[in-house]
């Protein structure tokens, strides 16, 4: 058996890839060596969320366009227009608490429009329509935590 001679300065540019991406890790094999960086996954609790007189609840489902077929949540993720998280953090629908949401279903948007904002290490992320279309489906709650790849709208 020989000794795995770790490439610290490797590592260490995972490690920044991983920063500059917000990915959760990254895994990487030549032959029988593997490495794999990865954040670390603490349980966070997250407060509930401040409501604003006169604002209303967060929905209790997703939004669902009239005569739209609901689709089993696996599908979702391989649906040719759905917007999936480019991170793990929280999701807000609207700019700000007691503004009115950036879209709607059956709200039509041009590509690069903002559709929600994603908070990661306090930072603000918008997440923009990948094409011109219509919101079909909302498939998130306002401010929820979101993890890397789910879907949060169909946008076609």
């Amino acid at each position: 058996m020989s000794k795995f001679e770790l490439d610290t300065e490797f590592v260490r540019k995972l490690a920044a890839i991983l920063e500059e991406t917000k990915l959760g890790e990254i895994e990487l094999a030549d032959g029988d060596r593997r490495i794999r960086v990865a954040r670390p996954t603490a349980s966070v609790v997250q407060p509930a969320p401040v409501m604003m007189a006169g604002a209303p609840a967060a929905a209790a489902a997703p939004v669902v366009a009239a005569g739209a077929a609901p689709t089993a949540a696996g599908d979702l993720s391989k649906h040719p227009g759905a917007v999936k998280s480019p991170m793990v953090g929280t999701a807000y629908l609207a700019p700000e608490p007691g503004k009115p949401n950036f879209v709607s279903v059956g709200d039509k948007v041009t590509a690069g429009q903002t559709l929600l904002i994603i908070e990661a290490m306090k930072t603000f992320n918008p997440i923009k329509a990948p094409k011109a279309g219509t919101v079909m489906q909302v498939l998130i709650e306002n401010a929820r935590p979101v993890e890397f790849g789910e879907p949060l709208m169909i946008v076609e």
